[in-house]
């Protein structure tokens, strides 16, 4: 049993923040099977649930020079690893909902997570990548996606054909769908 066992947090954390490496292993053995555990309750796998845990220990090493925590420890570790599971959850339905269609998140004013700042970050990023389209392909996608007009519809309007209006808004997708998911990988964390 090493002496750090009998450490309270706050010396812990005080002693990571000078680099101690035994401090930070006394605080893995303290909360990592607690954590886990917590996680696996969101997730459902223990590998990701692992794998989170693993993650946030990884961010406090990483950090420890800067790190502040007010509050306590554990207080601390159960947001990082709750933060850090939802934009595992967000960033897997991100994709995943976004391949299939953009317009649920325009439509349904999908919630992301629990974070109504997340999903109003979220939706000014789609409505820039909108915003970025070219002219005609994107008059073409609102009104389909936002307007929900058919295709014949928008033919008319534009004085396009219904072959044209379909393939504009099948571009529009491919182009959105390929500049989120770059930008989600920044957005996540």
């Amino acid at each position: 049993m090493s002496v750090y066992s009998k450490y309270a947090d706050h010396i812990l954390l005080n002693l990571l923040k000078e680099d101690d490496q035994l401090a930070y292993t006394e605080i893995f053995e303290r909360y990592s099977k607690i954590l886990v555990n917590h996680a696996f309750k969101m997730l459902g796998s223990q590998d990701e649930a692992n794998d989170v845990v693993q993650e946030v220990f990884l961010a406090i090493w990483n950090k420890r020079l800067e790190l502040i925590i007010t509050g306590s420890l554990s207080s601390y570790l159960y947001k990082a690893v709750k933060n850090r599971i939802l934009n595992h959850i967000a960033h897997e339905k991100v994709v995943s909902r976004y391949a299939d269609s953009i317009s649920d998140y325009i439509e349904n004013d999908y919630v992301f997570a629990d974070s109504n700042l997340r999903e109003k970050e979220l939706e000014a990023i789609i409505a820039k990548e909108i915003a970025l389209l070219p002219e005609k392909m994107r008059e073409v996608f609102l009104l389909r996606k936002v307007e929900e007009l058919s295709y014949d519809e928008i033919a008319n309007q534009l004085n396009i054909t219904d072959k044209t209006a379909k393939q504009q808004v099948y571009n529009s997708v491919k182009i959105l769908r390929e500049k989120l998911k770059s930008l989600m990988h920044v957005f996540v964390w």
